[in-house]
């Protein structure tokens, strides 16, 4: 048995404004084209009235290939204008290892596309940045050109990048304590610098952080990093670490980032989640997260607005 929850646009902003509300016409719908796909649906059940459906659709497991995934978002199509779609089986909906990027993910920035603003190379990262997310460079590369133009920098300039222009994006700290709540281990997996990632970290209430260390001397930044270079295979790697020291299936994890350095890890995790996600990404995960903010996620794992821990 699988699971299609669709989540209405703009369903969990805290106004409510412009929500595209879905209604029991837009189910019958659904049932329709999913029936004209050759899907049997089961039943139906409100999560949240006129915000979350899930819509339950029978199926055998495909051995993780993603195969009735892909027949049932693809004859829920039309509703992805106004909709965010999840897919999953029923089986494996409940989850207990969380997996994030942070970068454009968790916050709202490229670290070091802000840090490059005030070593006064912003175009030239930026560029570099946008490419190597749209997975066209390979990640670990273009992050040691990246860092190398930052050489010289005051480390002090570090700290007031982080406090002055780094911002969590709505819903982070909604969702990160309702998955704590339900006994879910969180942790922050970045690309990005420790000198960003230990505060985002603690202050969304991850469990833990990996991310990359820059390299200081005499309180500038040498351009290097401390090695070992975090990367995108460092994540799925945690995440294969995390689950094997927790006796966690992969099938009960999740795991969200916006960028082709985070594919590895998402292909591993139970539930992907594409957040305003690179073409690259949304093609690839189970989950493209478009219309809503964060906390749309615990739509996905089937928890009311009324169970979440609400956080502005």
């Amino acid at each position: 048995m699988l699971v299609a929850t669709l989540i209405a646009a703009n369903a969990t902003s805290l106004s409510g404004d412009n929500m595209a509300a879905l209604t029991e016409d837009d189910y019958i719908h659904a049932a329709h084209a999913l029936a004209a796909k050759g899907l049997m649906v089961k039943n139906h059940e409100w999560i949240d009235k006129g915000k979350a459906l899930d819509i339950c659709i029978d199926g055998e497991s495909d051995s993780g290939q993603g195969a009735m995934q892909s027949r049932i978002a693809g004859a829920l199509s039309s509703f992805t204008d106004r909709c965010d779609i999840a897919v999953q089986y029923v089986a494996h909906r409940e989850k207990s290892l969380f997996l994030s990027d942070m970068d454009s993910t968790m916050i709202g920035q490229e670290c070091i596309d802000e840090l490059a603003d005030y070593a006064g190379v912003r175009d030239e990262i930026t560029a570099i940045t946008k490419r190597a997310m749209r997975g066209e460079l390979d990640f670990a590369a273009s992050l040691r050109e990246r860092v190398a133009k930052l050489a010289n920098l005051d480390e002090a300039l570090v700290a007031e990048c982080l406090h002055q222009r780094v911002t969590p994006n709505a819903g982070a700290k909604t969702l990160l304590a309702t998955l704590r709540a339900n006994n879910v281990h969180c942790l922050l997996v970045s690309g990005g610098f420790h000198h960003f990632a230990d505060h985002i970290g603690a202050d969304l209430g991850f469990h833990g952080v990996h991310a990359n260390r820059l390299d200081v001397k005499g309180g500038k930044l040498t351009g290097g990093l401390i090695p070992p270079l975090f990367g995108a295979q460092s994540k799925a790697d945690i995440l294969m670490q995390i689950a094997a020291a927790k006796n966690i299936d992969y099938s009960n994890s999740l795991a969200v980032g916006d960028g082709a350095n985070d594919l590895p890890m998402l292909d591993l995790a139970g539930l992907s989640i594409g957040y305003h996600a690179k073409p690259v990404v949304n093609e690839a995960v189970d989950f493209p997260l478009r219309h809503n903010d964060l906390s749309a996620i615990l739509y996905a794992l089937g928890i009311p607005s009324s169970e979440w821990q609400v956080i502005s």
